[in-house]
């Protein structure tokens, strides 16, 4: 049922409209003044303000900026006498849909309200879609199909769209500040800024200016007021990695931001308050720092609301392929280089190495070839990789694809090599794959493989 709030100074005129009103099938709520109206507004969801522009204290023209101010999907609709024609047409410039001109007629009110409606489902609608579009291309900017990905990005999924901390752990080059940017991208912050600042190798006086902002004069050097990534992140998200390397006269004002959503600037007296969401990440280990008193505890908790492992690329080895195909077709048409494929030897060596820089030592490796290849195709030579990469292959755990090959040409060959290993066994192969054998089925249909 939509929901409509009527908002006159003239009591008997509310009470007139919200019988009218509720006889259509509407939900109508009544308030007297613009701070009643507001009230109303942050308490229960509204689809439609009917509003007067000519009220004392709050007029209908500041009720009409506030409303907007706080960014309200409800539209309105003014109402005006003769004499208010020109504040009605300045509301219009403002953000109004219509205004109606006292005495109301019954039916002038009832077509201006659902010629409102129906433009604000038609907004709400869009803003739906544009959503949609959104958080699609941000998943498609996450790349990996292994399962161990896949578990992360589906609670990536689950916890965006809270207020909930959240702290991001696992080895250098694994992707946090990624995930990061996705966690934000797929939550109501979206549209808000992103904000990052690394705590690592910084003095503690410089990383809390960089928090928290100082005034002028606040040290040599403060020749004016500058805002910290905290100002700077206000109604956003603040990614701060390397959490772990934080000085622990930093740590402590951390942690009441966390807890209360304020803080003072560096040099300065007056306390601001925030609303920023805290995403960390850090490639040690907090227990053990906790326990080795370089962190504190007490902010460990605060941090770890909610605790998300990035694996390492050697737990997800299926993704390589993937990874290959993105980072070549970034670079070639960085480098305007046509590089599409790579031979099967260098995918092999690729695929047979740890990795301890993971999926970011994996980038420079690929970027690096794409640069010296002399044609379309990455041979070994290319790699200029160091002795560390010439370990004993294992073919088993290795299979070829053109560099940009699809998602499904990555699962039909896993499916092919999975059932070549079984001996056709297709229940041993399924096993093999982590999927139910009813999913097998279907795939080999999908596939066309029976």
């Amino acid at each position: 049922m939509q929901r409509i709030l009527v908002v006159d100074d003239d009591r008997d005129t509310c009470e007139a409209l919200q019988m009218i009103l509720s006889r259509e099938g509407y939900e109508v709520s009544i308030a007297t003044s613009g701070d009643v109206a507001l009230t109303q507004l942050h308490t229960q969801e509204v689809d439609l303000l009917l509003c007067d522009v000519k009220m004392p204290e709050m007029d209908g023209l500041a009720l009409l900026r506030q409303v907007k101010a706080e960014d309200s999907e409800a539209v309105m609709v003014m109402m005006s006498g003769y004499h208010d024609v020109a504040a009605a047409v300045e509301a219009m410039k403002q953000g109004a849909f219509d205004y109606l001109v006292k005495p109301l007629g019954r039916n002038d009110v009832l077509r201006a309200i659902q010629r409102a409606l129906a433009m604000r489902a038609l907004r709400v609608e869009n803003l739906a879609l544009k959503r949609q579009v959104r958080d699609q291309i941000a998943r498609t900017q996450v790349i990996g199909s292994s399962p161990p990905w896949r578990r992360v990005c589906e609670l990536v999924e689950q916890v965006a769209p809270s207020r909930a901390t959240v702290l991001l752990m696992g080895e250098s080059g694994t992707g946090k500040e990624v995930l990061a940017g996705l966690l934000h991208r797929l939550s109501e912050r979206a549209t808000q800024p992103f904000i990052v600042l690394n705590a690592a190798a910084m003095p503690a006086t410089l990383l809390e200016a960089e928090l928290f902002g100082y005034e002028k004069g606040a040290f040599t050097g403060a020749t004016h007021r500058k805002p910290g990534h905290f100002e700077l992140a206000d109604g956003g998200t603040l990614f701060l990695d390397e959490i772990g390397d934080m000085p622990p006269e930093v740590q402590v004002k951390l942690l009441r931001v966390l807890q209360d959503g304020t803080f003072q600037r560096l040099g300065g007296t007056h306390t601001l308050q925030v609303n920023v969401r805290v995403v960390a990440a850090t490639n040690k280990d907090l227990v053990q720092e906790v326990a080795a008193e370089r962190f504190r505890q007490d902010l460990y908790y605060r941090l770890n609301v909610i605790a998300i492992r990035l694996p390492p690329l050697r737990e997800r080895r299926q993704d390589i392929p993937l990874l290959l195909a993105h980072f070549l077709q970034k670079y070639s048409e960085q480098n305007d280089k046509a590089v599409t494929e790579i031979q099967h030897e260098a995918l092999q060596r690729l695929q047979a190495y740890a990795w301890p820089g993971n999926v970011r030592e994996l980038e420079n490796v690929i970027e690096r070839a794409v640069v010296l290849a002399p044609g379309p195709t990455i041979s070994l030579a290319d790699l200029s990789l160091d002795e560390s990469l010439r370990l004993t292959l294992h073919p088993d755990d290795c299979f070829v694809l053109p560099a940009n090959a699809t998602l499904a040409q990555v699962e039909r060959e896993l499916i092919c090599q999975a059932l070549q290993r079984s001996n056709g066994n297709r229940q041993a192969a399924a096993r093999q794959l982590k999927i139910g054998t009813s999913t097998l089925y279907r795939k080999l249909k999908e596939y066309h493989l029976m």
